[in-house]
Protein backbone atom coordinates (compact mmCIF):
# COMPACT_ATOMS: atom_id res chain seq x y z
CA UNK A 1 0.00 0.00 0.00
CA UNK A 2 1.60 3.31 -1.23
CA UNK A 3 2.53 5.80 1.63
CA UNK A 4 0.00 9.09 2.29
CA UNK A 5 1.03 11.61 -0.15
CA UNK A 6 0.21 14.17 2.61
CA UNK A 7 1.21 14.57 6.02
CA UNK A 8 -1.31 13.38 8.59
CA UNK A 9 -2.12 16.42 10.41
CA UNK A 10 -3.76 17.88 6.90
CA UNK A 11 -5.19 14.48 5.73
CA UNK A 12 -8.72 15.98 6.78
CA UNK A 13 -7.74 18.83 4.65
CA UNK A 14 -6.82 16.85 1.63
CA UNK A 15 -9.54 14.38 1.55
CA UNK A 16 -12.50 17.81 1.71
CA UNK A 17 -10.43 19.61 -1.46
CA UNK A 18 -10.82 16.15 -3.08
CA UNK A 19 -14.38 16.14 -2.63
CA UNK A 20 -14.76 19.78 -3.25
CA UNK A 21 -13.36 19.22 -6.54
CA UNK A 22 -14.20 15.84 -7.76
CA UNK A 23 -10.92 14.07 -6.68
CA UNK A 24 -9.26 16.84 -9.38
CA UNK A 25 -6.28 18.77 -8.07
CA UNK A 26 -3.95 21.60 -9.49
CA UNK A 27 0.05 21.57 -9.25
CA UNK A 28 -0.46 24.86 -7.08
CA UNK A 29 -2.53 23.08 -4.65
CA UNK A 30 -0.51 20.34 -4.35
CA UNK A 31 2.59 22.53 -3.46
CA UNK A 32 0.50 24.00 -0.99
CA UNK A 33 0.40 20.34 0.47
CA UNK A 34 4.00 20.20 0.31
CA UNK A 35 3.69 17.52 -2.67
CA UNK A 36 5.83 18.06 -5.07
CA UNK A 37 6.75 16.71 -8.95
CA UNK A 38 8.50 14.25 -8.17
CA UNK A 39 5.69 12.54 -5.50
CA UNK A 40 3.09 13.39 -8.17
CA UNK A 41 5.02 11.45 -11.09
CA UNK A 42 5.32 8.78 -9.17
CA UNK A 43 1.48 8.80 -8.13
CA UNK A 44 1.24 8.67 -12.24
CA UNK A 45 3.83 5.88 -12.84
CA UNK A 46 2.38 3.96 -9.81
CA UNK A 47 -0.95 3.69 -12.06
CA UNK A 48 -2.76 5.75 -9.12
CA UNK A 49 -3.70 9.45 -10.54
CA UNK A 50 -3.86 10.45 -14.54
CA UNK A 51 -3.26 13.60 -16.21
CA UNK A 52 -5.75 15.37 -17.28
CA UNK A 53 -4.49 18.47 -18.67
CA UNK A 54 -1.50 20.84 -17.95
CA UNK A 55 -0.84 21.23 -14.58
CA UNK A 56 -4.32 19.46 -13.64
CA UNK A 57 -4.63 15.97 -12.08
CA UNK A 58 -7.12 13.16 -11.57
CA UNK A 59 -6.12 11.50 -7.92
CA UNK A 60 -8.05 8.54 -9.73
CA UNK A 61 -7.77 6.83 -13.11
CA UNK A 62 -10.15 5.72 -15.81
CA UNK A 63 -12.30 8.27 -17.83
CA UNK A 64 -12.74 11.11 -15.53
CA UNK A 65 -17.24 11.43 -14.98
CA UNK A 66 -18.21 14.80 -15.64
CA UNK A 67 -18.19 16.51 -12.41
CA UNK A 68 -14.41 16.01 -12.22
CA UNK A 69 -14.22 16.99 -15.98
CA UNK A 70 -16.10 20.19 -14.93
CA UNK A 71 -13.53 20.88 -11.98
CA UNK A 72 -10.85 20.42 -13.90
CA UNK A 73 -11.56 22.50 -16.54
CA UNK A 74 -12.27 25.27 -14.16
CA UNK A 75 -8.77 24.61 -12.23
CA UNK A 76 -6.97 24.55 -15.49
CA UNK A 77 -9.41 27.89 -16.20
CA UNK A 78 -7.57 29.68 -13.11
CA UNK A 79 -9.96 31.20 -10.15
CA UNK A 80 -11.91 33.81 -13.11
CA UNK A 81 -12.95 31.02 -15.62
CA UNK A 82 -16.58 30.17 -15.44
CA UNK A 83 -18.48 27.69 -17.58
CA UNK A 84 -20.15 29.07 -20.08
CA UNK A 85 -21.52 28.10 -23.79
CA UNK A 86 -22.80 24.39 -23.91
CA UNK A 87 -21.53 23.24 -20.69
CA UNK A 88 -23.10 26.46 -19.08
CA UNK A 89 -26.77 25.67 -21.15
CA UNK A 90 -26.44 22.40 -19.89
CA UNK A 91 -26.07 23.76 -16.37
CA UNK A 92 -28.35 25.68 -16.49
CA UNK A 93 -31.11 22.89 -17.67
CA UNK A 94 -31.35 25.03 -21.11
CA UNK A 95 -30.25 22.07 -22.80
CA UNK A 96 -29.36 18.34 -22.55
CA UNK A 97 -26.66 16.71 -21.11
CA UNK A 98 -24.09 16.00 -24.11
CA UNK A 99 -20.37 14.78 -24.28
CA UNK A 100 -16.61 16.82 -23.83
CA UNK A 101 -15.31 18.84 -24.18
CA UNK A 102 -16.71 21.64 -21.63
CA UNK A 103 -16.17 25.15 -22.39
CA UNK A 104 -14.94 28.31 -20.33
CA UNK A 105 -14.86 32.06 -20.44
CA UNK A 106 -12.00 33.65 -19.44
CA UNK A 107 -11.01 37.11 -19.20
CA UNK A 108 -9.58 38.54 -22.22
CA UNK A 109 -5.95 38.71 -21.23
CA UNK A 110 -5.73 34.93 -19.57
CA UNK A 111 -3.37 32.88 -20.79
CA UNK A 112 -5.42 29.68 -20.62
CA UNK A 113 -5.75 27.93 -24.37
CA UNK A 114 -8.14 25.08 -25.35
CA UNK A 115 -7.23 21.46 -24.44
CA UNK A 116 -7.97 19.52 -27.43
CA UNK A 117 -10.95 17.19 -26.90
CA UNK A 118 -11.53 18.52 -23.15
CA UNK A 119 -11.30 22.24 -22.94
CA UNK A 120 -12.76 25.16 -25.15
CA UNK A 121 -11.01 28.50 -23.74
CA UNK A 122 -13.50 31.52 -24.92
CA UNK A 123 -12.38 35.24 -24.07
CA UNK A 124 -14.64 37.92 -22.73
CA UNK A 125 -13.70 41.88 -22.61
CA UNK A 126 -16.54 41.89 -20.09
CA UNK A 127 -15.94 39.04 -18.23
CA UNK A 128 -16.67 40.67 -14.94
CA UNK A 129 -20.68 41.46 -15.94
CA UNK A 130 -21.86 38.00 -17.58
CA UNK A 131 -20.38 35.83 -14.95
CA UNK A 132 -22.67 34.76 -11.99
CA UNK A 133 -21.71 33.45 -8.51
CA UNK A 134 -23.01 30.15 -8.58
CA UNK A 135 -21.27 26.88 -8.13
CA UNK A 136 -19.41 26.07 -10.13
CA UNK A 137 -19.67 29.31 -11.50
CA UNK A 138 -21.06 30.06 -15.14
CA UNK A 139 -22.20 33.11 -17.40
CA UNK A 140 -25.82 34.08 -16.18
CA UNK A 141 -28.76 32.47 -18.57
CA UNK A 142 -29.10 35.63 -20.75
CA UNK A 143 -25.74 35.55 -21.85
CA UNK A 144 -25.63 31.60 -22.01
CA UNK A 145 -28.17 31.76 -24.90
CA UNK A 146 -27.09 34.71 -26.69
CA UNK A 147 -23.56 32.63 -26.75
CA UNK A 148 -25.12 28.82 -27.65
CA UNK A 149 -26.76 31.61 -30.85
CA UNK A 150 -23.72 33.30 -31.95
CA UNK A 151 -21.88 30.08 -32.14
CA UNK A 152 -24.49 28.81 -34.72
CA UNK A 153 -23.30 28.87 -38.65
CA UNK A 154 -25.76 31.43 -40.05
CA UNK A 155 -27.63 33.89 -38.74
CA UNK A 156 -31.21 31.96 -39.34
CA UNK A 157 -29.98 29.57 -37.11
CA UNK A 158 -28.88 31.40 -34.41
CA UNK A 159 -31.88 33.40 -34.42
CA UNK A 160 -33.78 30.06 -34.40
CA UNK A 161 -31.34 28.96 -31.76
CA UNK A 162 -32.53 31.74 -29.69
CA UNK A 163 -36.53 31.67 -30.50
CA UNK A 164 -36.34 28.06 -29.24
CA UNK A 165 -34.24 29.06 -25.83
CA UNK A 166 -36.67 32.23 -25.10
CA UNK A 167 -39.55 29.85 -25.55
CA UNK A 168 -38.47 26.95 -23.24
CA UNK A 169 -39.54 29.36 -20.70
CA UNK A 170 -36.60 30.34 -18.55
CA UNK A 171 -34.50 32.98 -20.32
CA UNK A 172 -36.25 36.24 -20.10
CA UNK A 173 -36.34 37.80 -23.45
CA UNK A 174 -36.16 41.42 -21.72
CA UNK A 175 -32.84 40.51 -20.18
CA UNK A 176 -31.74 39.08 -23.17
CA UNK A 177 -33.04 41.89 -25.37
CA UNK A 178 -30.86 44.25 -22.46
CA UNK A 179 -27.48 42.64 -22.87
CA UNK A 180 -27.68 42.89 -26.66
CA UNK A 181 -28.14 46.48 -26.49
CA UNK A 182 -25.23 47.05 -23.88
CA UNK A 183 -22.84 44.49 -25.04
CA UNK A 184 -23.44 43.63 -28.64
CA UNK A 185 -21.99 40.15 -30.08
CA UNK A 186 -19.50 40.05 -32.25
CA UNK A 187 -22.04 38.79 -35.23
CA UNK A 188 -25.76 38.09 -35.68
CA UNK A 189 -27.08 41.18 -33.84
CA UNK A 190 -29.95 42.00 -35.99
CA UNK A 191 -31.08 38.62 -36.46
CA UNK A 192 -31.34 38.11 -32.79
CA UNK A 193 -32.82 41.07 -31.78
CA UNK A 194 -35.60 39.77 -34.23
CA UNK A 195 -35.74 36.68 -32.37
CA UNK A 196 -36.72 38.87 -29.48
CA UNK A 197 -39.29 40.88 -30.92
CA UNK A 198 -40.74 37.80 -32.15
CA UNK A 199 -41.56 35.85 -29.18
CA UNK A 200 -42.44 39.24 -26.81
CA UNK A 201 -44.73 39.49 -29.76
CA UNK A 202 -46.11 36.04 -28.87
CA UNK A 203 -44.13 33.29 -30.93
CA UNK A 204 -43.89 30.68 -28.92
CA UNK A 205 -41.94 28.21 -30.36
CA UNK A 206 -38.93 27.34 -32.85
CA UNK A 207 -41.81 26.06 -35.32
CA UNK A 208 -43.98 29.26 -34.94
CA UNK A 209 -40.76 31.54 -35.99
CA UNK A 210 -40.08 29.34 -39.17
CA UNK A 211 -43.68 29.67 -39.79
CA UNK A 212 -43.80 33.09 -39.91
CA UNK A 213 -40.35 34.19 -41.37
CA UNK A 214 -40.35 30.94 -43.62
CA UNK A 215 -43.73 31.05 -44.63
CA UNK A 216 -45.99 34.07 -43.62
CA UNK A 217 -43.33 36.74 -44.26
CA UNK A 218 -41.88 35.12 -47.25
CA UNK A 219 -44.17 34.58 -49.40
CA UNK A 220 -46.29 37.79 -48.86
CA UNK A 221 -49.09 36.25 -46.78
CA UNK A 222 -51.19 38.30 -44.08
CA UNK A 223 -50.18 38.85 -40.66
CA UNK A 224 -51.83 36.33 -38.22
CA UNK A 225 -52.45 36.36 -34.64
CA UNK A 226 -50.15 34.61 -32.38
CA UNK A 227 -51.60 32.51 -29.69
CA UNK A 228 -55.39 33.08 -29.61
CA UNK A 229 -57.13 32.07 -26.56
CA UNK A 230 -60.49 29.53 -27.43
CA UNK A 231 -62.53 28.14 -24.92
CA UNK A 232 -62.98 24.61 -24.84
CA UNK A 233 -64.87 22.58 -22.44
CA UNK A 234 -64.55 25.41 -19.52
CA UNK A 235 -60.77 25.62 -20.17
CA UNK A 236 -58.62 27.99 -22.19
CA UNK A 237 -56.71 26.61 -25.02
CA UNK A 238 -54.46 28.91 -27.16
CA UNK A 239 -54.69 28.25 -31.29
CA UNK A 240 -51.16 29.18 -32.64
CA UNK A 241 -52.11 31.16 -35.81
CA UNK A 242 -54.93 32.50 -36.68
CA UNK A 243 -56.21 35.34 -38.97
CA UNK A 244 -59.22 36.71 -37.75
CA UNK A 245 -57.96 40.17 -37.06
CA UNK A 246 -57.10 40.31 -40.59
CA UNK A 247 -60.80 39.37 -41.93
CA UNK A 248 -60.77 35.67 -42.30
CA UNK A 249 -61.54 33.05 -40.16
CA UNK A 250 -58.25 30.43 -40.67
CA UNK A 251 -56.48 28.95 -37.76
CA UNK A 252 -53.16 27.40 -38.62
CA UNK A 253 -51.69 24.80 -36.21
CA UNK A 254 -48.35 24.07 -35.66
CA UNK A 255 -47.18 20.87 -34.40
CA UNK A 256 -43.82 20.06 -33.53
CA UNK A 257 -44.34 16.79 -31.78
CA UNK A 258 -42.90 13.58 -33.27
CA UNK A 259 -45.77 11.45 -30.91
CA UNK A 260 -48.79 11.88 -28.79
CA UNK A 261 -49.36 11.45 -25.51
CA UNK A 262 -53.29 10.13 -24.74
CA UNK A 263 -54.20 13.72 -23.08
CA UNK A 264 -52.89 15.35 -26.00
CA UNK A 265 -54.52 13.95 -28.41
CA UNK A 266 -57.66 14.21 -26.56
CA UNK A 267 -57.53 18.06 -26.09
CA UNK A 268 -56.35 18.59 -29.36
CA UNK A 269 -59.75 16.50 -30.90
CA UNK A 270 -62.01 18.74 -28.62
CA UNK A 271 -60.10 21.43 -30.09
CA UNK A 272 -60.48 20.60 -33.31
CA UNK A 273 -64.19 19.44 -33.24
CA UNK A 274 -64.84 22.88 -31.48
CA UNK A 275 -63.17 24.94 -34.29
CA UNK A 276 -65.72 22.51 -36.66
CA UNK A 277 -68.91 23.77 -34.43
CA UNK A 278 -67.54 27.59 -35.27
CA UNK A 279 -67.21 26.71 -38.51
CA UNK A 280 -63.83 27.97 -39.08
CA UNK A 281 -61.22 27.00 -41.61
CA UNK A 282 -58.00 24.61 -40.10
CA UNK A 283 -54.89 23.58 -41.56
CA UNK A 284 -52.20 21.93 -39.65
CA UNK A 285 -48.30 21.77 -40.66
CA UNK A 286 -45.48 20.05 -38.73
CA UNK A 287 -41.46 20.67 -38.61
CA UNK A 288 -41.07 18.81 -42.31
CA UNK A 289 -43.59 21.10 -43.76
CA UNK A 290 -42.59 24.21 -42.64
CA UNK A 291 -39.01 23.53 -43.07
CA UNK A 292 -39.07 21.09 -46.17
CA UNK A 293 -41.61 22.66 -47.98
CA UNK A 294 -42.33 26.28 -47.01
CA UNK A 295 -43.94 26.64 -50.11
CA UNK A 296 -46.25 24.37 -49.81
CA UNK A 297 -47.13 25.73 -46.83
CA UNK A 298 -47.49 29.08 -48.36
CA UNK A 299 -49.56 28.33 -51.26
CA UNK A 300 -52.04 26.06 -49.15
CA UNK A 301 -52.68 28.83 -46.49
CA UNK A 302 -52.59 30.85 -49.39
CA UNK A 303 -55.32 28.99 -51.02
CA UNK A 304 -57.55 28.85 -48.11
CA UNK A 305 -57.47 32.69 -47.50
CA UNK A 306 -58.18 33.18 -51.14
CA UNK A 307 -61.70 30.89 -50.77
CA UNK A 308 -62.39 33.31 -47.81
CA UNK A 309 -62.04 36.43 -49.75
CA UNK A 310 -58.44 37.38 -49.61
CA UNK A 311 -57.34 38.78 -52.92
CA UNK A 312 -53.49 39.56 -52.32
CA UNK A 313 -51.06 37.66 -54.36
CA UNK A 314 -47.03 36.90 -53.24
CA UNK A 315 -45.17 39.97 -55.05
CA UNK A 316 -42.26 39.02 -57.36
CA UNK A 317 -39.80 39.83 -54.45
CA UNK A 318 -40.67 36.71 -52.80
CA UNK A 319 -38.90 35.02 -56.03
CA UNK A 320 -41.20 32.35 -55.33
CA UNK A 321 -42.79 30.95 -58.43
CA UNK A 322 -45.18 28.76 -56.67
CA UNK A 323 -46.54 31.10 -54.31
CA UNK A 324 -46.98 33.65 -56.61
CA UNK A 325 -48.82 31.87 -59.49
Amino acid sequence: MPAPIVQDRRMNEWFDLLDQQAGMVSIAQLRTFGVGDAETLAQVDGGRWSGFVRSVYATFTGPPPRPSMIAGALLYGGPAAALSHRTAAEEWGLVPVGPPPVHLTVPYRSSAISQHGRIVVHRSRAHRHIVTRTVPPRTSMADTAIDLAVECDDAITARTTLVGLLTGGRVRPLEVELRLTERPPRRYRRALLGAVSMVRHGVHSALEEAYLVRVEQAHGLPAGRRQTPLSVDGQTLWEDVTYDEAGYTLTVRLDGRTHLRGGVAFRDRRRDNAAELLGRSRLVSGWREVDGDPFGVAREVGLVLRRLGWGGRQGPQTGCAVCGS
